[in-house]
């Protein structure tokens, strides 16, 4: 399972160089970016880098396992970690309306930023408008890297079915607030009442009111306000969207795709390779999360099913033997004295005497059957003698709910089988991934056995991340 060392990705000096200013961790959703990116941003930091983490997660647990009670918009140092080399870790959660609204605040004045943030449309677009949150992720970024405090950011980027979202969902809700339509829309309020809709030929008036029908009226009056007065403070949203994306293509800016040994999560991957490449965008490498191994690679997943076969048809025919001789010794086969065909016989049940009652009760009266209750030819007395000659048998065989050493071996034996299968899946997967991009640097992390919650689970991702660890730790003869 070891990789061709000329594609082995080497983070740490990455992570070490001071050029290296922003390392956005993307891939489609459910690859673990988060976690890739708060271990890498706990590695840097305590390597001496000056270290801010920006997250988009929705689940919170970067604050958890980095031990924040909670994220904001604003950076939180970290404390716990290893800060003797000088490092600092700072944590954040995108705040995708309170970024918006500090756009507005800072571009335009009191008056102005009021009517923008109280009007309805602007309400619905900050809240969750389809890429608002990519859009204001390049924001943030951009705002952070503007600040010059840290001399490392780390960004994890939003949550989403495909990795391409997080380069395409800007552009394109820039295009769609700058485009004609929404330049239309703001004609009237532009120009400014009657005066507006004097400009306006008769298929223009037409076709606002035909909107106007569709949308509401309400509805295009507030677009109209809300563009015509984000215009007239800080220009379009294409523009700044430009802006952001020149950022992600200057030097200093490292790519890190994060993707799982699954078909779906790298096709994902090979998409966003490509793409960066056309985009001239700095690639540094792939990161392959939840990779599985095996300390028994050696046993193939067929050899380990015709091994389980065997053994259960061998733990089937001593089952059956010992069944047999169990009947046997508990005298149920061939029983003495005819006491099988008393119980099943129909005169036994339908009368009130049965042939026992011929022998002679204790006091060497005759009495009716079962009247002292030791009457061995009723159903009752025969169940009883048959349970305790039952009882009085030795047997072998395994109690309900238990399993004999062979079947327990067996059901190991088909679980390492699935786990090779798994394995072996998950190879083809990234072998046909190394054949389309060969030139692609590879670090593997393998699959845990629980979710990291703290800085020293963090830590461990740090290490497999920067060394390739193998998934069994190697121990020392």
């Amino acid at each position: 399972m070891s990789l061709d060392p000329a594609r082995v990705l080497d983070l740490d000096p990455l992570l070490d160089d001071p050029d290296t200013r922003i390392v956005v961790c993307c891939g489609s959703g459910g690859v673990g970016k988060t976690t890739t990116a708060a271990a890498l941003g706990l590695r840097a930091a305590e390597r001496g880098r000056k270290v801010v983490v920006l997250t988009i997660d929705p689940a919170r647990r970067l604050a958890q396992s980095m031990g924040i009670d909670s994220l904001d918009n604003v950076p939180r140092r970290v404390k716990g970690i290893d800060d003797s080399a000088g490092g600092e870790l700072h944590a954040m959660m995108l705040d995708m309306k309170r970024t918006f609204d500090e756009i507005v605040e800072a571009h335009a004045d009191g008056e102005r930023a009021a009517v923008i943030l109280n009007n309805p449309f602007y309400q619905s677009l900050s809240a969750g408008f389809a890429g608002t949150q990519e859009y204001m992720a390049m924001e943030k970024l951009g705002q952070l890297r503007a600040r010059d405090e840290w001399d490392l950011i780390i960004v994890d980027t939003p949550p989403s079915r495909s990795a391409l979202d997080f380069l395409d969902a800007p552009k394109r809700l820039g295009s769609f607030l700058d485009g004609r339509l929404i330049r239309l829309l703001t004609a009237p309020a532009k120009l400014g009442g009657r005066a507006g809709m004097k400009f306006l030929n008769v298929g223009m008036s037409m076709m606002t009111g035909t909107l106007g029908k569709l949308l509401g009226g309400q509805l295009l009056k507030d677009v109209q306000t809300f563009v015509a007065a984000m215009d007239t403070t800080f220009g379009g949203f294409r523009t700044r969207a430009d802006a952001t994306y020149k950022l992600l293509q200057a030097p200093g800016t490292a790519f890190l795709v994060v993707a799982a040994p699954e078909r779906d999560a790298l096709r994902e991957a090979a998409y966003f390779v490509e793409r960066l490449a056309a985009e001239d965008m700095p690639f540094a490498g792939l990161v392959l999360n939840r990779v599985h191994g095996s300390g028994a690679a050696h046993l193939s997943a067929e050899r380990a099913l015709a091994a389980a076969e065997n053994l259960d048809a061998e733990a089937a025919e001593d089952l059956e033997s010992t069944a047999v001789e169990n009947l046997d010794d508990a005298r149920i086969v061939d029983q003495e004295g005819g006491k099988a065909g008393l119980r099943n016989s129909p005169d036994t049940y339908g009368s009130s005497e049965s042939p026992a009652s011929e022998t002679s009760a204790p006091d060497g009266s005759e009495g009716p059957a079962g009247s002292d209750g030791s009457d061995e030819g009723s159903p009752a007395a025969t169940d009883s003698t048959d349970a305790t000659d039952r009882t009085d048998a030795p047997t072998d065989t395994p109690p309900h709910g238990h399993r004999t050493v062979e079947q327990l071996t067996a059901g190991l034996l088909r679980l390492h089988a699935e786990r090779m299968q798994l394995l072996s899946r998950e190879q083809r997967t990234r072998d046909r991934f190394a054949a389309l991009h060969p030139e692609v640097a590879v670090a593997e992390v393998a699959a845990l056995p629980g979710d990291v919650h703290d800085l020293a689970g963090l830590r461990d991702i740090g290490d497999r991340l920067a060394a390739n660890r193998p998934e069994l730790p190697e121990t020392d003869a």
